[in-house]
């Protein structure tokens, strides 16, 4: 199965490293150390608009986790998370006989495992949802700790329902962050931000069914981790990633709007309201993929500008230049030397 190219955007890269900054714990030493097992240059870091590919982003995650022994990456005031902790809580919920009481295990083992945040099972009218109650008021960059938490029982209440739960809406209690659009691709669903509470929510009639995975499937998702719970992530039932898809099989054909609706079997105006419903266009998801397959082969070949502008659709590298410059607020050539670090991952 072909794997979607994707990158994670720079702010999520500070996230990962704010919880030990906001310690004092992110000596340069330190920095240099993590960044380096995960291959990415610390000058990455000064431009707003960089990103880096899934496996440096998964890579520095465990670099992070392991160099302060924390799941949760030093945004605790109290005890920390240790490594294992949420394998620990994968398995109390896996043996569960239903998605209830599923949560309610998750909820169980979380407090005892951290004393920082409460995980509660809440009630909606139709829908059923898990909510973040932090015991130790919000503390600094609490939107990346609110939004890291939230997307991993998300993605675990997903898969321990066997990948058909579908969230209805995901509520912040905190204002829209600067990077308020990228919330729209990590969370697949209705955005409420400046709410009473963090939480997510979905049909209440989906938690009275069973956990449906054996245990194959646990020891497969436990291997995958931490990315298929941290990493960037796209919603293979929205529009958006069946375009992305479409327009990644095909390259470096890239074919044009009405050819892509054809092969999803939808006329060209119901894909633009889909994809109007999912804030975004045909256009801008084309740059994006365009965007992310530039910064993977930059960081990971050495092919040439023109050689990667022929494979990106371009009528010539000058062309490519200009709208990588747009995407990242930097040259291919310069980026490409700015993302090149003396360290590579152990």
């Amino acid at each position: 199965m072909l794997e979607p190219v994707l990158t994670a955007p720079i702010f999520a890269v500070h996230g990962l490293l704010d919880g030990a900054r906001g310690k004092g714990l992110a000596t340069p030493e330190w920095l240099v150390g993590v960044l380096g097992r995960a291959g990415i240059s610390e000058s990455l870091l000064e431009l707003e608009e960089s990103r880096v590919t899934v496996e440096q982003f998964n890579a520095l995650f465990i670099a992070v986790k392991d160099s302060l022994n924390d799941e949760c990456l030093g945004y605790l005031h109290g005890r920390p998370m240790r490594p294992g902790s949420f394998a620990l809580m994968v398995r109390s919920a896996f043996t569960a006989h239903s998605l209830s009481f599923a949560l309610r295990r998750l909820g169980e083992s979380f407090a005892l495992l951290q004393d920082d945040v409460a995980l509660v099972p809440v009630t909606e009218g139709r829908l059923t949802g898990v909510a973040l109650d932090m015991r130790g008021g919000p503390g600094a960059h609490a939107d990346f700790l609110h939004a890291h938490l939230l997307r991993v029982f998300w993605r675990l209440l997903v898969w321990l329902h066997g990948g058909r739960l579908v969230p209805q809406r995901f509520d912040f209690n905190f204002a829209p962050p600067p990077h308020a659009q990228n919330y729209q691709r990590i969370f697949s669903g209705t955005l409420c931000f400046g709410q009473p509470r963090t939480a997510a929510w979905f049909d209440a009639d989906a938690f009275k069914q069973p956990v449906r995975r054996d245990r194959d499937a646990l020891q497969s998702f436990l291997r995958a981790t931490p990315g298929n719970v941290v990493g960037p992530y796209l919603n293979e039932r929205s529009a958006s990633a069946r375009v992305r898809m479409v327009l990644q099989r095909a390259s470096p054909e890239w074919p044009d709007l009405a050819i892509t609706a054809q092969r999803l079997h939808m006329s060209v105006s119901a894909l633009q309201r889909h994809l109007a419903s999912e804030g975004t266009s045909f256009q801008a998801l084309k740059d994006q993929l365009r965007r992310d397959m530039a910064i993977v082969r930059l960081t990971s070949s050495e092919a040439s500008l023109a050689a990667i502008a022929a494979d990106l659709g371009f009528t010539d590298s000058t062309a490519f230049q200009r709208a990588f410059k747009v995407w990242t607020g930097s040259a291919p050539g310069a980026y490409r030397a700015r993302s090149r670090t003396k360290q590579y991952l152990t």
